[in-house]
């Protein structure tokens, strides 16, 4: 117990830092932008990460939403139970219906642009179309290949869960430690390693695979879910509202 203890305040202080808060957004365009360069320079080395089958790519980031989901529903609904009422927790929990919504919206319509703005070919050459495939999904069931705008949506939603779950931690800062049960830290640290592995396989997509442009777009997308959620409609009277904050918390 102890030794969780230690570690959750040594996260605690860290996402105290206004610095690491503050650009956050920007660090993930960055990365976008500097791991498409090198991609694009071939610089880096082949890795274990390069190959599509890693186990973080299969087991976390395939199923990546699973994964939030996972987490935060438990964690909203204890940190925010904190001397506050039951309706305020499902308010707060409208917050994952909300993200869930944007998740959906934002990939439905990254493979509805890839169909309509793409071709079907018979090699990566590029010379010889198919144009009895009108779908990405008939062109590579026919074992061709599909040429379109495909927006990353590893760049989003990786972007994405790490700026949304870094939103609902932020009531943890504010926690006296006596109220934090064993159980949220332990939801506490899951998030920060969760958040870790996001971060680390957002920086191979960046590295290894789709083109600048690509990723870029999903990085933005990713951004803008989470600003227009959580920077604008939050602060409005309906609205999930945000997570727990200094002047929310009544005095025992």
């Amino acid at each position: 117990m102890a030794a969780l203890n230690i570690v959750v305040d040594k996260l605690v202080s860290f996402w105290t830092n206004t610095i690491v808060r503050k650009y956050l957004q920007y660090f993930f365009l960055c990365v976008s932008i500097i791991g498409s360069l090198l991609k694009d320079l071939d610089v880096v080395p082949t890795t274990y990460f390069s190959n599509r089958r890693n186990l973080l790519n299969l087991y976390f980031v395939k199923i990546s939403w699973g994964w939030n989901l996972f987490l935060l529903l438990p964690f909203i609904s204890v940190s925010n139970f904190y001397n506050r009422n039951f309706t305020f927790v499902l308010k707060r929990l409208l917050s994952l219906v909300v993200a869930t919504a944007i998740w959906y919206l934002c990939t439905e319509s990254f493979m509805y642009i890839e169909d309509i703005t793409g071709k079907c070919y018979e090699s990566d050459s590029l010379k010889v179309q198919r144009e009895e495939f009108g779908t990405k999904v008939d062109c590579r069931n026919a074992g061709f290949l599909w040429d379109g705008c495909d927006i990353s949506g590893h760049s989003f939603i990786l972007a994405y869960s790490t700026l949304i779950i870094v939103e609902e931690m932020d009531s943890m800062l504010y926690m006296m430690k006596q109220r934090r049960s064993a159980l949220l830290e332990a939801l506490y640290v899951a998030l920060n390693v969760i958040v870790l592995i996001w971060i680390w396989m957002f920086g191979c997509t960046s590295v290894y695979f789709h083109n600048m442009v690509h990723k870029v777009l999903g990085t933005l997308f990713g951004i803008l879910g989470w600003y227009v959620s959580y920077k604008v409609w939050y602060l409005k009277p309906f609205s999930p509202g945000l997570p727990l904050n200094p002047s929310e918390l009544k005095s025992d």
